[in-house]
């Protein structure tokens, strides 16, 4: 911002606009505002602070906050001391925001929802992912840490579909990460807390809105995670996301949700009807701006599906990977690296650093 901006005077609205609108031109995935702390913006994974605008009083933030809720939300936000809301700005679009208590003073995360969905390619997705849309029913999975990118490839592949064919595609998200411009394909999304109480819910009802695809924010517990398995199943394309390190993990991770009695016909389920796992990481870039994406990436080829049903040699996953190759389905981590420096995205130390195996990755990198 060219002028210092004292928030003590400034309209708690107005400032608000003005902050997500200096957020949407550095492309922030974030914004951060606390009492006694100026605006923060999280840019390329790095939080910036926003010193030309003074920090907040602590009755600036209450005024903000509230007039930001509604009925419900400050309801409650009384009650539970935190709440979720989205609220819309002329030039901005959808906001939406975590508001919530510490230290005894408000403090609130709101992230722009965002209607320019990227493509595979913009994105940089190796090709060897975009087969898994192409399929008519089974189970997609996108793996990684919070703020790896994987809302962002979901909506991408799911655009892809919306692009090409004529489906009805239903999104059960919390919250509604991206805004979808229906093309060939009809849309419904479905916030939880607005439009739905709870994932598992939504994927019952979800059976009853005749539904082709089903992007399904997170598989967050066994009641939803056995409907998602049970959409797939009975003929549907469904995609979800799940909070853990690697496509081979992903698959324990899932099947270990279950109690013990229960695990043998999830490994079946998950045999029967996972199409595949990708697991990504966001890295910085070569030039500085901006991250590139890494993938690992799982097909379930019939030796997958094998070493999923059987307990013993689930472990098995992780070299089927390592040793697999992109026309088996496959791509390891440290396999996508290497694409990534020689496309010139990363360079080798950044590549290193990531690597599951360095010394293997970087023998290569030489030409050994």
């Amino acid at each position: 911002m060219a002028a210092s901006i004292d928030a003590g005077t400034a309209d708690p609205l107005k400032l608000l606009g003005q902050i997500l609108a200096l957020a949407v031109r550095h492309k922030a995935s974030d914004i951060h505002l606390r009492t006694r702390n100026h605006p923060i913006l999280r840019v390329d994974g790095i939080l910036r602070p926003v010193r030309d605008i003074s920090p907040f009083a602590p009755d600036f933030m209450e005024r903000l906050a509230r007039t930001m809720m509604s009925a419900r939300n400050l309801a409650e936000f009384e009650k539970e001391h935190q709440t979720d809301l989205s609220i819309g700005f002329k030039d901005i679009g959808r906001v939406r925001a975590n508001v919530f208590y510490q230290r005894g003073s408000v403090g609130m995360v709101l992230r722009v929802i965002n209607s320019d969905i990227p493509s595979p390619e913009a994105l940089g997705l190796p090709d060897i992912i975009l087969p898994l849309a192409n399929h008519e029913r089974g189970l997609v999975l996108i793996t990684g840490a919070t703020g790896s990118g994987k809302s962002t490839t979901l909506a991408s592949l799911v655009n892809l579909i919306n692009a090409t064919k004529a489906k009805h595609i239903i999104t059960i998200e919390d919250p509604i990460e991206f805004l979808f411009t229906e093309r060939r394909s009809i849309i419904t999304q479905r916030e939880l807390g607005v439009d739905t109480n709870t994932f598992a819910g939504a994927m019952r009802a979800a059976m009853r809105e005749d539904p082709d695809v089903i992007l399904l924010g997170e598989m967050r517990d066994p009641e939803t995670i056995d409907a998602a398995l049970t959409a797939s199943e009975t003929g549907h394309l469904v995609f979800s996301t799940v909070h853990s390190p690697d496509a081979a993990e992903t698959v324990t991770r899932v099947i270990t949700a279950f109690p013990p009695e229960g695990q043998q016909s999830m490994r079946a389920k998950l045999s029967q009807n996972l199409l595949g796992v990708i697991s990504q990481r966001l890295l910085p870039n070569k030039s500085g701006q901006g991250r590139a994406v890494a993938c690992e990436v799982l097909t379930a080829s019939a030796l997958a599906r094998e070493l999923i049903l059987d307990p013993l040699k689930i472990k098995e996953l992780g070299d089927l990977i390592k040793k697999g190759s992109i026309a088996e389905g496959m791509l390891s981590f440290d396999a996508c690296l290497y694409n990534l420096v020689k496309k010139g995205d990363i360079d080798d130390e950044t590549a290193l650093q990531y690597a599951s195996s360095p010394t293997d990755l970087k023998l290569k990198l030489e030409g050994f």
